[in-house]
Formats: C-alpha cells, structure tokens, sequence
C-alpha cells in the first residue's frame, strides 16, 4: 500500500504533540515501550499512528466523539493490530 506522506506527516506530528504535552501520557510510554521491544523510533510511530487513525475514521465517518477507552486500549494491545470495533 502506498503511504499518503501528508496524513503520515499529520499524524506523526499528533504523536509528538501527545508526547511533548504528555497528555496522553499512555502515547510516551507506549513509544517507549515498542522500541524496547526492538521497533525503530519510526516503526513505533506507525503503529501507535494506527491507533490515532482508528479513532480519526470514527470522528470524521461516523461524527462521534473522540474514543479515549479505546485508544488507549489499543495503545496497550500494539503491536497487535488496533481494535476498531472495540467500545467500553
């Protein structure tokens, strides 16, 4: 699959600025921990991306609120794939 480098540039700039306000700080933690496990800084990035555009489809598709539970749930569940149908 091709990369859109504006969306990925976009989102990777959401993981920084979740990181530098620390808010959430499960996003810090979860860079931290993926590249302990021996992902690149990028390569984490991309994963942790995949769980911010679950939640931007829903927003944008669906027009629901942000799904704190859910992302940070699958903050926690990376590297596995990210759950879009997951709802607490």
């Amino acid at each position: 699959m091709k990369i859109n480098k504006h969306l990925q540039s976009a989102i990777f700039e959401t993981i920084d600025n979740q990181i530098e306000a620390d808010d959430p700080p499960e996003t810090a933690l979860t860079l931290t921990r993926l590249i302990d496990e021996g992902y690149s800084e990028y390569e984490a990035k991309q994963l942790i991306g995949q769980a911010i555009a679950i939640e931007l489809w829903d927003i944008m598709k669906n027009n629901i609120p942000f799904n704190e539970k859910r992302y940070l749930q699958n903050l926690k569940n990376l590297p596995r794939e990210p759950n879009a149908l997951f709802s607490i």
